[in-house]
């Protein structure tokens, strides 16, 4: 049976990019995310095979306004004063001790007092949204696995791979549905 839809029963009306309205199935178009970027991961750039099973539990590490330090692995969540409220190395959370030696009671070090925000910058990435929360996972995971692989060692040269993947899978060729649009003339 079709479900009905009606503007008149939304509260907020938003646009995508390409201006397409839509519902969008968040567990599912999650997994699908983490997915094709784990496969690209494996069978291209040789990570370990244990990225492409994810659990439903591992997706409570996902929230929106997690930050990754891409020189330590480390994710965490800002207050709105910029001091580190929280943070893990990939998905392992670090106790209360390890957290203060490592931020301490001050802003983090990109954050911006005068803006309230944090700045732009190549040493970290902000997932600030629910397309890029997949993506957190998979580089937490991601950290985990070169964390095990170098007995501790700080070795985190993956974001290259990262950007790798998102150029990969957003490239029309990729897309298994795609078909080239023939012309009418």
């Amino acid at each position: 049976m079709a479900q009905h839809f009606s503007l008149a029963a939304c509260d907020v009306v938003g646009f995508d990019l390409d201006h397409t309205l839509c519902r969008y199935n968040l567990p599912e178009s999650a997994l699908l995310i983490y997915n094709s970027f784990a496969q690209f991961l494996v069978k291209e750039k040789g990570y370990d095979k244990e990225l492409l099973t994810v659990t439903p539990e591992d997706w409570d590490f996902c929230c929106k306004g997690l930050a990754l330090d891409l020189e330590d692995g480390n994710f965490i969540k800002l207050a709105d004063n910029g001091t580190v409220l929280r943070a893990s190395h990939g998905t392992k959370m670090m106790p209360p001790e390890a957290l203060a030696a490592a931020y301490g009671r001050k802003e983090w070090k990109h954050f911006m007092s005068d803006t309230g925000m944090a700045c732009r910058s190549g040493k970290y990435y902000f997932y600030d949204n629910y397309f890029d929360l997949p993506g957190a996972l998979l580089c937490a995971r991601v950290v985990d696995s070169l964390t095990k692989q170098n007995n501790g060692q700080k070795t985190f040269d993956f974001w290259k791979d990262i950007v790798a993947g998102i150029q990969h899978n957003y490239k029309m060729s990729t897309c298994p549905t795609h078909t080239p649009r023939e012309r009418d003339d």
